[in-house]
């Protein structure tokens, strides 16, 4: 049985709590709506922060919406390399012992000791997704992406299952770049 899974990529971005938003862009700011993204309920935003390591900073990253409990940084290997943050590659959520950085707003900034991460690559199923596919919630799989002239298997995808997902794998743009991915590609779950 085949076990296709939609490829997308997740660029740099942020997910702010409270207070961070608060610190940030004001009292009891709300964050602008820009456009859905795939999961359900999450949303990219039109507020954008600069994120600051030791040797440069990215002076307009996304914010991705709603408001998390605590303040999550997502960057490639690459990107975390050329601002000079040692990120390890982690899940989401996983934050401590992870790298720290600066976030500036337009209305105070911030010094986080730790939320700096590499997102490790994942596969979002709901439950019914799962049961297709004969999968385990936190089960590692290896997905294969065919695309011309660089296609590869991708190993160590953890699989994360949900009833408030919908099924897609994220993987950073290093990681992308490196198979050649495009819009709409669709790559196949190897369990």
């Amino acid at each position: 049985m085949q076990k296709p899974v939609l490829i997308e990529t997740s660029a740099r971005h942020v997910h702010v709590s409270r207070r961070v938003l608060n610190i940030l862009f004001g009292e009891g700011y709300e964050l602008t709506h820009k456009k859905d993204l795939s999961q359900p309920g999450q949303f990219a935003c039109e507020e954008r922060v600069q994120v600051i390591g030791p040797k440069n900073s990215f002076p307009a990253v996304s914010i991705l919406g709603p408001v998390r409990p605590e303040t999550q940084v997502e960057l490639s290997a690459g990107d975390a390399r050329a601002i000079g943050v040692k990120a390890p590659i982690r899940e989401s959520g996983d934050l401590k012992g992870s790298a720290g950085c600066k976030i500036v707003g337009p209305k105070g900034e911030v010094e986080l000791e730790d939320g700096v991460i590499i997102a490790k690559r994942h596969i979002h199923a709901t439950p019914e997704d799962a049961e297709k596919y004969g999968l385990v919630d936190k089960q590692i799989v290896s997905v294969k992406v065919d695309t011309p002239e660089r296609s590869l298997i991708f190993g160590d995808v953890v699989v994360r299952v949900s009833k408030n997902y919908a099924l897609a794998m994220h993987i950073d743009t290093d990681e992308s770049n490196a198979a050649g991915c495009t819009p709409d590609l669709m790559g196949e779950i190897l369990a």
